[in-house]
Parts: structure tokens; C-alpha cells; sequence
């Protein structure tokens, strides 16, 4: 059997359309659908870099979000990249744009070069040089 699934988050963001121009220009995402609704927001849109592909919409109904404790909420979203220069890359562009860095570009204890910054609503970002489901090369 082959298996052709795919995972793919949705965000809920208070301001989607300043949400979709601030990771354009954070993160380097191409926004590739944008449907806007009747209130000046988003009803459906969708974000892509290379093979990461996501979807937001207007929050409406002013989601909780959780607090973070320590250096996390508890979840986010984590972008592999192939080379250290790409993760120092992201995170000054991010810093740039106001994103809150959480964790400077640096090597953590099982091998991944990562940092992780908040966007300005408080979501999580996490980009590194490991790839999830692959194994381990150190």
C-alpha cells in the first residue's frame, strides 16, 4: 500500500489579511489563495514555501490561546530547512519584522540547528535543519 497523505495546519488569526502580509514578508510564504469575506477579513486562504503548505482564516470567535511556559505554549509549527544559513536567514528576517525571538539560531542537544520565534499574534515558529521522520545522521 502507498500512502499519499499529506498534513497541512490551519491558523485562525485575529487580522488574517495583516497575518498574510506579515508572513510573506517574515518568513518568505507565498500566499496562494486569498478569499476575502464580507467583514474585511479572510474567510479562506492558503500560504506556501517549498513543500509546507498551510491555510488561515479570520478568527472571529477570538480563540484562547494558550499562555506560554518557559520557551513554548505547548505547540506550533516546525519548518525544515536544508542548511544553517537558511534557518540564520528566516530568523533575521522575522526579528526584522517584529517577530519575538524565543530561541536564537543555535544547535540544540540532539543535532538540529533550529531557532523559534512568536509572529505577532503568538503562534510559534520553529525552523531547523532536522526533518521529522527521517533518521537521525550524527
Amino acid at each position: 500500500m502507498t500512502n499519499t497523505a499529506t498534513f497541512h495546519a490551519y491558523f485562525g488569526y485575529r487580522d488574517a489579511p495583516a497575518a498574510l502580509r506579515w508572513l510573506e514578508k517574515a518568513f518568505g510564504f507565498e500566499t496562494t489563495m486569498e478569499v476575502p469575506d464580507d467583514k474585511g477579513g479572510i474567510m479562506h486562504a492558503e500560504m506556501r514555501y517549498g513543500g509546507v503548505a498551510f491555510t488561515l482564516f479570520t478568527d472571529e470567535a477570538r480563540y484562547d490561546r494558550p499562555a506560554r511556559k518557559g520557551d513554548t505554549v505547548g505547540h506550533g509549527m516546525y519548518v525544515a530547512f536544508d542548511t544553517q544559513d537558511e534557518v540564520d536567514a528566516v530568523y533575521a528576517t522575522a526579528t526584522a519584522a517584529g517577530a519575538e525571538s524565543v530561541w536564537t539560531p543555535e544547535l540544540s542537544e540532539w543535532g538540529n540547528y533550529r531557532c523559534r520565534v512568536a509572529d505577532p499574534e503568538g503562534y510559534e515558529w520553529t525552523f531547523g535543519t532536522h526533518r521529522p521522520g527521517q533518521p537521525a545522521t550524527w
